[in-house]
């Protein structure tokens, strides 16, 4: 058997020593690990246990002063790179090694590094019959084989949503709080509404039951799965990607330095890891060492009905920070078998879940898949059968289980003056006034064990709000705005929908009846086959709140157009 020479650069870090550890267990392997620290890599090199037929040694390597020198030396099969941090670096190390007749494969998971990477060197990987791969980490090679394993076949994808909370007891190293401070409060692009738009890095934030390890709080943070899944996958309405740290004082302070920064009161935060470092040692004591991830999609699966879909993984025992590598470990071995075409590409697609979980067996980590098919839609269980049969086909289509989760249209907004008005709209987060207003609503649905629910979201030109239906035993309807929740009285009028409140709450606790609003709201289809709905609000002793009209359409075309295959992300 050949012996194939593996170049490690980073190999004394964070996540090169753990690689280290575990690729030194294949067969035929001449590994070579660098740290800027000629002593601290032959250390390790010293003590890692190898299989009987790879050797190991470390040597002291400055990457980005002394690679060519080192590649011309050791003329590697495979060079790794696990050095970070990857926000703002060049292709210099990918192109040197691709140059020098060797595959490359790195851990980045910064955005603009891993799109700007195959056409930066696609043309050299190919003429030279080489395999580049960036990205073979947590994001995004293991989030999008997750995303793929649960959507095969499926014909429509309206939404996914990744998240990742590390065990707080784990080890984190400069370049990852570099990673994290180069983006909070910064611009990040997010998947949204069906498009590209953009949110700030660890401000935007809510609470996520994780399996195994329950109630975290996590925050947008800035990877390239929204825009690599949403346009790859044409995700219907939301992409989110999100992180959290286990322990709270953390998670509030990077929040808060990104909302300084975001507010302009804070710049550069690079001056700040070593303090952060050091307030480690503290806010770490509490934590655990215990982390994980979840994949969940929704949307609809081959047979054309909608469903949700999870994928979680449980990190224990302190194994987290091995989740990272074990993709490139899965691509290594997978160059071995000479199962990647040559090419240099983004890692996403180019690796199995299975095989990356294949990586997983020596470690206190585990996996789970589950999915979960949607019964009636909130409406559809509110009205029974034959009364939402009786609505219009515009009416049925939004309200259906399988509908369109995305909708745009014009609108109009009429407001009341008084103070208590004002303060209640704040309160709920009601748009203000204005005149053909463009309106994107969007409608996430949830297959929930206490019955169906939906988050319906309205875009008036911008300004989003939010509020939960659902329905309680016996069928009733509810709808929550923050801290207010209202019961519903749906009726069927000549195939349009009256929805006037019956009951009001506030904090969970009913208000008396001559402190309850009168609704006046009610959904028609007009001749052009478009939804309207007319929405009015008035307060006893106070008078109008808001009033909100207008009309929506599917936000893609033709309500039959779901029925192909969405596209694959192998071989992307």
């Amino acid at each position: 058997m050949t012996t194939k020479c593996v170049l490690l650069i980073g190999g004394t870090g964070v996540f090169g020593r753990r690689l280290a550890q575990h690729i030194a267990g294949l067969d035929g392997l001449d590994l070579t690990l660098t740290s800027r620290s000629q002593a601290k890599a032959r250390a390790l090199a010293d003590s890692i246990a190898t299989n009987a037929t790879t050797t190991i040694r470390g040597i002291g390597l400055d990457h980005r002063r002394d690679l060519d020198a080192a590649l011309a030396t050791l003329s590697p099969w495979l060079v790794i790179d696990a050095s970070g941090q990857f926000q703002g670096a060049s292709y210099d190390v990918p192109r040197a090694a691709l140059t020098a007749g060797a595959h490359v494969v790195d851990l980045a998971d910064a955005r603009d590094y891993i799109l700007g990477y195959g056409p930066a060197l696609d043309g050299l990987a190919c003429e030279r019959g080489l395999v580049a791969l960036a990205g073979a980490s947590s994001t995004p090679a293991l989030s999008c084989a997750a995303v793929a394993a649960l959507t095969e076949g499926w014909r429509r994808i309206d939404t996914l949503d990744i998240t990742i909370t590390p065990g707080g007891r784990s080890e984190v190293g400069e370049a990852v709080i570099a990673a994290i401070l180069s983006y909070a409060g910064r611009p990040i692009p997010i998947w949204r509404e069906g498009e590209l738009q953009e949110a700030h890095g660890w401000i935007d934030g809510r609470r996520v039951v994780m399996p195994g390890l329950g109630s975290r709080r996590v925050a947008a943070v800035e990877t390239v799965d929204a825009q690599w899944l949403g346009l790859r996958l044409a995700v219907r309405s939301r992409v989110a990607f999100q992180a959290g740290l286990e322990s709270p004082i953390e998670q509030f302070g990077i929040g808060m330095l990104a909302r300084l920064r975001r507010a302009g009161w804070l710049g550069e935060l690079k001056p700040l890891i070593p303090a952060l470092l050091v307030g480690r040692k503290l806010t770490r004591l509490p934590t655990s060492d215990r982390g994980g991830m979840l994949a969940e999609a929704t949307g609809l699966d081959a047979n054309g009905e909608l469903r949700t879909a999870r994928w979680s993984l449980l990190a224990e025992r302190g194994d987290g920070p091995h989740v990272p590598t074990l993709p490139a470990a899965a691509a290594l071995r997978a160059l071995l078998a000479g199962q990647i075409a040559p090419g240099a590409r983004p890692a996403a697609g180019a690796l199995t879940l299975a095989a990356i979980e294949a990586e997983m067996t020596p470690y206190a980590i585990s996996t789970h898949g589950e999915t979960t098919p949607h019964r009636a839609a909130v409406f559809e269980a509110a009205l029974g059968e034959t009364a939402f049969a009786a609505l219009a086909a515009p009416l049925q289509a939004l309200h259906g289980k399988n509908g369109p989760p995305v909708w745009h249209g014009r609108s109009e907004i009429e407001t009341g003056t008084g103070f208590i008005a004002r303060l209640l709209r704040k309160i709920i987060g009601l748009p203000p006034a204005g005149h053909d207003i463009p309106l994107t609503f969007s409608i996430e649905r949830i297959a929930s064990p206490s019955g169906p629910a939906e988050i319906w979201t309205r875009n008036f030109g911008g300004a989003r709000f939010s509020s939960r239906l659902s329905t309680h035993a016996g069928g009733e309807l509810w709808e929550a705005f923050g801290p207010l929740s209202f019961r519903l009285g749906p009726a069927v009028r000549d195939g349009g929908l009256e929805l006037p409140v019956t009951t009001m709450r506030c904090l969970g606790l009913p208000l008396p009846s001559f402190l309850q609003p009168k609704s006046e709201a009610r959904e028609y289809a007009d001749t052009e086959g478009r939804f309207h709905f007319d929405v009015k609000l008035t307060l006893p002793f106070i008078g109008l709140l808001t009033h909100y009209k207008g009309w929506l359409r599917p936000a893609r075309g033709d309500l039959d157009s779901d029925d192909g295959r969405i596209e694959r992300l192998e071989g992307a």
